[in-house]
């Protein structure tokens, strides 16, 4: 037996046992996305009654927990600097907190707002050197926290991809008690893309050249852009989220990654959320270089990526271009994420561009549709990016550059953009707003 394999099996053991490390007060970082320590977590669950004052940090937190419920209030709360289901769920005024912070900052929230004196990590089995992958989302962040933690719990999973990168990986020396417990990885399902998403592919696909290198988000209008890149030739890949899109993208030879400029032959990424497919592909290959938020979605680095494309989501976006993108009213749904950050770069690198896409309307069954053009937010709307960051928008009703347009100019490119249905609508509001004059 070497040296690791000695030292590993002297600090393992159960996960009910590595959990009694937690005392009342502590703050617990748990994970994000598809690298979250669940097994961890359930056993701390089960420790309610006997802690007070636990804050766990995480985001994108998949599955049903005590640390979200109302009633867990003095026992268990939480940060995020991203809302998922479970977090989102459980914020309330008295319960749960949420920072706005690009990711390109997340040191700021691991550092200051998060604050972890003990690391709940999900790793991946050992290499023959004793050394475990962060895996499928843990590069993001998990060598800072793990640098922060006085304890260091480590989950050993053997669904856990092992990803190569920078600041990938643990090894079994630094970890202060190791829990083996395998578990599914949370996935996400490819959304279908009706017509009207169809549609706003083909504004944004058009646009961009052969060689390009691209970022992606999650839903059905990331998907349908990717999937319309399959006519393209010698893309690469430089994103915050690797995604199952780009894995096809990759097989089928339309990424090749030949004529990036920055990690030439690499795909880079930060986390990946998708199908166990999408897992299984990124174990062990060389050809996905993971990267901390810190630097994937650095806009100086994503810059040095010649013809870069960023590709975003909205969910309402105003007559001036202002986006919402992560709260509409006073309900946080999501977070600001590397949105500005790949806006920014792609804006600064030679070539590059930026895009928003969203379908004109948000219609939901035994509802009137609703325009997702507006003249104005609700109150409490948080601008996710500013007017003066936005390039390209794209509806179904075409595809607009704002960057050179006056005021008054965006104002009825706009209006172009939204549903004719609410066309009219939005001229009265312009008017009275005393935005646009009579005539227009």
């Amino acid at each position: 037996m070497s040296d690791f394999q000695a030292e590993y099996e002297q600090k393992k053991c159960t996960a009910q046992q590595a959990v009694q490390q937690v005392k009342s007060g502590d703050r617990i970082y748990v994970g994000t996305c598809s690298s979250i320590a669940y097994k961890l977590c359930q056993a701390l669950e089960q420790r309610e009654q006997e802690l007070e004052n636990v804050v766990i940090s995480c985001s994108q937190y998949r599955r049903s927990a005590r640390f979200f419920a109302q009633d867990a209030q003095g026992h268990f709360d939480f940060c995020s600097y991203f809302m998922g289901i479970s977090e989102r769920q459980g914020l309330g005024p008295e319960r749960g907190e949420f920072t706005s912070v690009h990711l390109s900052q997340i040191g700021i929230w691991c550092a200051q707002t998060a604050r972890p004196n003990v690391a709940f990590l999900e790793v991946s089995p050992c290499d023959s050197n004793g050394y475990m992958s962060f895996g499928a989302s843990g590069v993001a962040l998990h060598r800072q926290i793990a640098d922060q933690a006085d304890t260091v719990i480590l989950q050993v999973n053997r669904s856990v991809p092992y990803v190569y990168g920078e600041d990938h990986l643990i090894h079994c020396s630094q970890a202060d008690f190791i829990v083996e417990a395998d578990d599914s990885l949370e996935t996400a399902q490819e959304l279908p893309a009706d017509a009207r998403v169809q549609a706003i592919s083909r504004h944004i696909v058009a646009l961009i050249p052969d060689g390009a290198t691209i970022q992606l988000g999650l839903g059905g209008l990331a998907s349908a852009v990717g999937y319309g890149l399959r006519e393209k030739n010698d893309l690469g890949i430089h994103s915050e989220l690797m995604s199952d899109v780009m894995m096809r993208l990759m097989k089928d030879g339309v990424v090749t990654n030949r004529r990036k400029t920055l990690f030439p032959g690499k795909s880079v990424a930060s986390f990946a959320f998708g199908s166990e497919e999408l897992y299984q592909f990124l174990d062990h290959n060389s050809s996905v270089y993971f990267l901390p938020f810190s630097k994937t979605n650095d806009p100086a680095l994503i810059a040095q990526n010649e013809n870069m494309i960023s590709i975003n989501t909205a969910m309402s976006i105003d007559l001036f271009g202002q986006v919402a993108a992560d709260s509409l009213g006073f309900r946080q749904q999501s977070g600001t994420g590397g949105q500005l950050d790949f806006v920014r770069g792609a804006q600064l690198a030679k070539g590059g561009k930026s895009f928003f896409a969203l379908t004109s309307t948000l219609e939901k069954p035994g509802r009137p549709p609703l325009s997702r053009i507006v003249s104005a937010f609700p109150a409490g709307t948080a601008v996710t990016t500013p007017r003066s960051d936005v390039q390209y928008i794209a509806t179904e009703y075409g595809c607009v550059n704002l960057k050179p347009l006056s005021m008054r100019d965006r104002v009825r490119a706009m209006i172009g953009l939204a549903h004719p249905q609410f066309r009219e609508q939005l001229k009265d509001q312009a008017r009275q707003a005393g935005i646009l004059n009579e005539c227009s």
